[in-house]
């Protein structure tokens, strides 16, 4: 690994080339208020996108908003959330989240990561979604379970923990590319540098990447 540049050097060249990779590359869940965001991101834990998206419709068409879901208790929500897995967890938290907007913010989804993180069910990924696509903040680098994969195979950080592979990732680019960053290394992820069996032959990054093995 010694020979390849720094992270700092390489990671220009990885987002760039992950940008023409993937150039329409954005958030896959279908979402159309901050609201829909933030729940849909609140189930995306351990759950695919494409999961999420197939129960939200429902979901929304019942609980369109805070005001509706804090209405409620949780078990009204589970049966709209069961497939998503750990759906009592997720729709206590759902629940409880709605309460807090009504209570402290009127219903509606605060744009700051101050505000965002005491609600239940929201932590530091979450609260990076909602803030960089509802809102075009970057406050920071969404790191999910293919952003910490992908991150530590290509060499730009040393860590395994989120908490501390965000500030690494931030620390190699601009501001305004944190999230254009994590979309595409999700991409990538998903399409080429799968978790069990990465298809290193003809990967996009090859030249890149520290851990290929042709390298």
């Amino acid at each position: 690994m010694s020979r390849f540049p720094s992270p700092r050097k390489r990671a220009p060249l990885i987002l760039a080339r992950l940008g023409a990779l993937y150039p329409h590359a954005t958030c896959s869940l279908d979402w159309r208020t901050p609201y829909e965001l933030l729940v849909a991101t609140m189930l995306s834990a351990q759950c695919t996108d494409a999961r999420v998206n197939k129960v939200t419709p429902a979901l929304f068409e019942r609980f369109p908003d805070a005001a509706a879901a804090a209405a409620v208790e949780s078990e009204a929500v589970e049966p709209y959330v069961q497939s998503t897995g750990f759906y009592r967890n997720k729709a206590k938290h759902i629940v409880a989240a709605s309460r807090l907007l009504m209570e402290h913010h009127g219903g509606t989804v605060p744009a700051s990561m101050q505000e965002l993180l005491p609600l239940p069910g929201v932590a530091r990924k979450t609260a990076n979604v909602v803030l960089a696509h509802a809102f075009g903040i970057n406050a920071g680098v969404t790191v999910d379970t293919h952003v910490k994969r992908l991150a530590h195979r290509l060499g730009l950080t040393r860590h395994t923990d989120p908490k501390r592979i965000e500030p690494d990732l931030m620390k190699l680019l601009p501001r305004p590319e944190w999230e254009n960053l994590s979309i595409r290394l999700i991409f990538h992820g998903r399409a080429v540098c799968v978790a069990r069996k990465p298809r290193c032959q003809g990967c996009g990054l090859a030249d890149l990447c520290p851990s290929h093995p042709g390298t």
